[in-house]
């Protein structure tokens, strides 16, 4: 008889983590989990050292199913983990640390932040007539978003003890884009700056 193959648990890594708080906080939005519910959650999911430890903390909303089939065990070929999307851009997070991103001409940025942000830099992604929409929810965090002069910033999100911060500087007529701002902000917000280069 063919020996029984003991099952072995597989550490949890960041990308794992990350997963499952983008599919938190996508239920939070969607009126699924209220805020205790969320922080909970997000704790354990931070904590978690083990695979098996995070498809419990999802499970019970819809959101969770976009993560089906992300931690089979392998057998002989690994299948790619599913990817939300939306105009080619795919949900990020950032939590508890920052990096700088220059965002090119045509591209966006979906990003959940949690205790952290990023520096995201726009000066190559927006001109005129460029109509730019980023997704930056945030938990207790929020990015530096680096415009040229001439932008005008819209703001749609929506604030619980928090919001955008938008320096006078980097206000501008539209001449030279817009940015939109979405997402649900919670204990945190966004910074708004002229890019150091046009001042």
């Amino acid at each position: 008889m063919p020996e029984i193959e003991r099952h072995r648990r597989l550490r949890a890594s960041d990308a794992d983590r990350d997963a499952v708080l983008t599919i938190l906080h996508e239920a939070y939005v969607a009126g699924r989990l209220d805020l205790d519910d969320l922080t909970h959650r997000q704790e354990q999911a931070l904590a978690a050292r083990y695979i098996d430890q995070l498809p419990e903390l999802v499970a019970d909303v819809p959101e969770g199913h976009a993560l089906d089939g992300r931690w089979v065990r392998p057998t002989r070929r690994r299948a790619k983990a599913p990817v939300a999307a939306s105009n080619g851009a795919g949900w990020t997070a950032t939590i508890l640390t920052g990096r700088r991103i220059d965002l090119e001409r045509g591209a966006s940025v979906r990003n959940f932040a949690l205790m952290g942000g990023d520096d995201i830099y726009l000066r190559d992604a927006l001109g005129p007539g460029v109509v730019l929409t980023l997704e930056l929810p945030a938990v207790l965090g929020g990015h530096s978003l680096h415009v040229p002069r001439g932008v005008r910033v819209v703001e749609e999100t929506q604030a619980v003890a928090g919001g955008n911060s938008i320096r006078r500087s980097a206000q501008g007529d539209g001449s030279n884009g817009t940015l939109v701002l979405r997402g649900m902000l919670v204990l945190g917000g966004h910074t708004v700056k002229l890019d150091k280069r046009d001042r």
